[in-house]
């Protein structure tokens, strides 16, 4: 059984609780219960590693860059329990990995900057960027390395320590990331926390986390936040998306009909910034419909582990059957399902790959955010009401917008309200670049300079001269 890590040590928890195969939708393993007693613990050791950890820089960096190449050893044990728990195709959880791997040493070099606001014969003055000390990390079920590397880099790269807490649907591939890099990381620097509820809520509301880091639904967010102001700790929300892609009327199918396909059904739709619906010019319907149903009903859906499985299963029960739910009642309110339109006829938690037509705004299928290989494809009669639709929601993540003419449509692009735009592709992301949603699709950003910033507190260090 894997086990957690607290002050560099493997521990084991006080109790275990079942992780489920997704694909089988049995319990295949165990998990570590975090008690509050290790939860305590877990954050003093955090607590007590600061003060070195926090005072060298170069250290930081090499000592990240080490934790890439440990990663990178053991891709393999960790892609397959990605796969075990998560469900996710073999190829694409050792992407996962390679991704992690790949973000952790573009961390190890970027610069965290030291700006001179004014430099004359009165003062110098100069912003900085430093530590908060003890960072609370919590991670969701889709990505479950990939996004804790996220948030491991920036955080340990600027000077904090980290408590992580994995989602309770797949521990087991983050908890062997804490015993991978149990001996890479000074103790306390990376404690690796496994539990059901309410341990999230008990670590959002401890006392010793100076900030938050959480990616998950927008529900937990809320609860996040909530717990978070208490104690006036700074967050980050990465949360949910509905994301809208709009194809303008030069869209070529046969070019990009791909493209956009796996943009909204990447990983079974379990994307945060997936497409989420797709407004199509009323001459373009009927083609590009029938292009994403050509590919969805040839895309192989299967257990991870077998060769040739491109879609997996939905990840969770409760996710499973909440696609199931929206779906039918897509059905039932006079959408066509074009292909798919309902769970696969095995075991596990499997989805056909669904394109829906006849469906319009109003359905929930269309307003919330379905996360699972269910797509509506919507008609629209001219451009402003296209804008006007994907704007009409609560979420703000992403958007895109496909035509011929980059210009135009960027013209389109620059009116989505969300955090990212994308032209003629989406969810590409890249350790460069910030990414956050507007809304309540989330609070801040992550990645690149910005979402390394969101690690520090700035501080004002003025100089009086002579």
């Amino acid at each position: 059984m894997e086990t957690m890590t607290i002050g560099g040590r493997a521990v084991e928890g006080a109790g275990t609780f079942g992780v489920e195969n997704p694909a089988t939708g049995r319990v295949f393993a165990q998990a570590p219960e975090c008690s509050p007693e290790q939860l305590d613990e877990a954050l003093r050791a955090a607590s007590d590693a600061f003060p070195a950890w926090r005072s060298d820089e170069g250290a930081r960096r090499d000592l990240l860059r080490a934790a890439a190449k440990r990663v990178e050893d053991a891709a393999d044990e960790l892609a397959a329990l990605i796969t075990a728990e998560q469900g996710k195709p073999l190829a694409d959880a050792r992407l996962e990995v390679q991704g992690t791997v790949a973000g952790l040493r573009f961390v190890a070099d970027l610069e965290v900057p030291r700006e001179v606001l004014a430099d004359d014969d009165q003062a110098r003055v100069e912003l900085l960027h430093q530590p908060f000390g003890v960072v609370a990390a919590i991670t969701p079920w889709n990505f479950p390395v990939a996004i804790a590397g996220l948030k491991l880099g920036p955080a340990l790269l600027t000077g904090n320590t980290v408590v992580l807490k994995p989602s309770p649907f797949t521990p087991l591939s983050t908890l062997h990331l804490g015993g991978v890099l149990r001996d890479v990381l000074p103790p306390g620097v990376l404690n690796v926390v496994s539990g059901s509820d309410p341990l999230g809520a008990r670590l959002t509301a401890h006392p010793v986390p100076r900030k938050i880091s959480f990616t998950g639904s927008v529900a937990t967010g809320r609860k996040v936040a909530a717990a978070a102001a208490d104690d006036l700790k700074r967050v980050t929300l990465e949360l949910g998306g509905n994301d809208a892609a709009i194809l303008l009327d030069d869209f070529d199918v046969d070019a990009l009909a791909d493209r956009l396909f796996w943009g909204a059904f990447l990983n079974s739709g379990q994307v945060c910034a997936a497409i989420k619906r797709v407004y199509v010019p009323r001459r373009l319907h009927d083609v590009v419909v029938d292009a994403l149903a050509d590919r969805a009903r040839s895309v192989v859906v299967g257990d991870g582990t077998a060769e040739g499985t491109r879609l997996g299963p939905l990840t969770t029960r409760p996710q499973f059957e909440r696609v199931s739910e929206l779906v039918a009642d897509a059905l039932a309110r006079g959408a066509t399902a074009v292909t798919g339109g309902g769970p696969l006829d095995r075991e596990g938690y499997f989805f056909q790959p669904t394109i829906l037509r006849d469906i319009d705004d109003g359905v929930r299928l269309v307003d919330e955010e379905q996360f699972g290989p269910a797509l509506p494809v919507l008609a629209y009669d001219d451009v402003e009401d296209a804008i006007r639709r994907a704007n009409a929601t609560h979420y703000g993540l992403d958007g895109s917008v496909w035509s011929a003419d980059p210009e135009r449509a960027a013209a389109v692009a620059e009116r989505l309200e969300c955090g990212t735009a994308w032209l003629n592709t989406h969810a590409l992301p890249h350790p460069a670049v910030p990414f956050g949603g507007w809304k309540h699709s989330g609070l801040g950003v992550e990645s690149g300079v910005p979402g390394l910033l969101a690690f520090t507190e700035s501080k004002v260090l003025y100089r009086v001269k002579g």
